[in-house]
């Protein structure tokens, strides 16, 4: 069955999973909804988007992103409050970055129309996949990938952009003992750390292995020249509390923008927490937690929204952080998916109703 929605075609699926799954117990991205939003580059533009059942994808085996990994991504969540009106956190930023990825591996960049309102288009149709449960949310991954063909070291003439959504729990449950990477790097200045590119991520994985033999959850990236400064955690931004302070890293060439990243630093402003974005020395951490001046260590991303940190390894030693009350982890998580959950007031204009 077709039909238009926001002038997107819309190709109905014959049939439906939903009822097969359980939304009391959603792992994180294993279950996917039943359309997906598809929409091909080719002869020099981005042909019309369109809403499809979610299906496989057949690509000559020299397509090029299996050869030269030209290929970027976003992360977003869509929610449903008691009302069930469905609300977007920051979309236009999601876009806005998957341009910036896109322009840096040398991919065309997406009209903002064929974003925006395919996604509204698809949200649309898979709306009852929108779990109202407390905790989940519908991850929603935009993703561009270059499936022009041929051995040529050089971009592709061809593109496919896709949104795929998957109802989902809890990204992480628990703290996490972190492992300070001392000899790896995420990313290089001049590199591709600032975008959502997928190789950045199959280079995190070894590393990332290794500290989980070790006994530890995650890695703690460094900079790639001297590893004497504290900039990413695992797949996420970091910050630190020391005494009453919140400091994170200035973005730059390696260290990804993030969304959740930008709008903690601004609800900690907003409610008179001393926040410090500059570089982080190792070694300021290592001694914070030394003199007990380190009460906190957190990730922010999309997926997990905050993910504290219990402990980290450096140098064959291991560092408790001692468990205190009233968290600004706790605090600013509540407060961010307050607002994204349309349960608190947003003073900032973060949210976005789809309509």
């Amino acid at each position: 069955m077709s039909a238009i929605i926001n002038d997107i075609e819309i190709i109905k699926s014959e049939t439906t999973k939903i009822n097969d799954v359980d939304f009391n117990n959603l792992k994180f991205g294993h279950v996917f909804s039943d359309h997906m939003l598809e929409c091909d580059y080719k002869d020099g533009k981005w042909q019309a988007p369109k809403v499809v059942p979610y299906q496989g994808i057949t690509l000559d085996p020299s397509a090029k992103i299996f050869h030269y990994g030209q290929s970027v991504f976003e992360g977003m969540k869509a929610y449903k409050d008691a009302h069930e009106k469905v609300w977007l956190f920051r979309p236009l930023d999601n876009f806005k970055r998957i341009n910036i990825s896109s322009k840096r591996l040398a991919i065309p960049e997406l009209p903002e129309n064929y974003f925006m309102d395919g996604l509204k288009a698809l949200l649309e149709v898979d709306k009852d996949w929108i779990p109202s449960n407390e905790g989940s949310s519908l991850y929603i991954r935009p993703f561009i990938f270059a499936s022009g063909n041929g051995f040529h070291a050089s971009p592709a003439d061809e593109y496919k952009f896709i949104i795929c959504t998957a109802p989902s729990g809890s990204y992480f449950s628990g703290d996490v003992k972190v492992l300070i990477e001392e000899k790896y790097s995420r990313s290089a200045n001049g590199g591709v750390g600032f975008a959502k590119a997928g190789g950045n991520y199959a280079g995190q994985f070894y590393p990332t292995q290794l500290a989980i033999e070790k006994g530890y959850q995650q890695v703690i990236w460094t900079d790639d020249n001297t590893h004497e400064y504290i900039e990413e955690a695992g797949a996420m931004n970091i910050f630190v509390r020391i005494n009453d302070t919140l400091i994170t890293g200035p973005t730059s060439d390696r260290i990804l923008d993030g969304i959740t990243r930008k709008s903690i630093i601004e609800l900690a402003e907003s409610e008179n927490i001393p926040v410090e974005v500059r570089k982080l020395t190792v070694a300021e951490v290592v001694e914070a937690a030394k003199n007990g001046s380190l009460k906190e260590m957190f990730g922010a991303g999309t997926a997990a929204v905050i993910s504290p940190i219990s402990g980290f390894g450096y140098k064959g030693e291991d560092y408790e952080i001692e468990k205190i009350d009233n968290t600004y982890a706790s605090f600013l998580k509540k407060r961010i998916t307050d607002i994204q959950t349309n349960k608190a007031e947003d003073p900032f204009g973060w949210r976005y109703e789809v309509k």
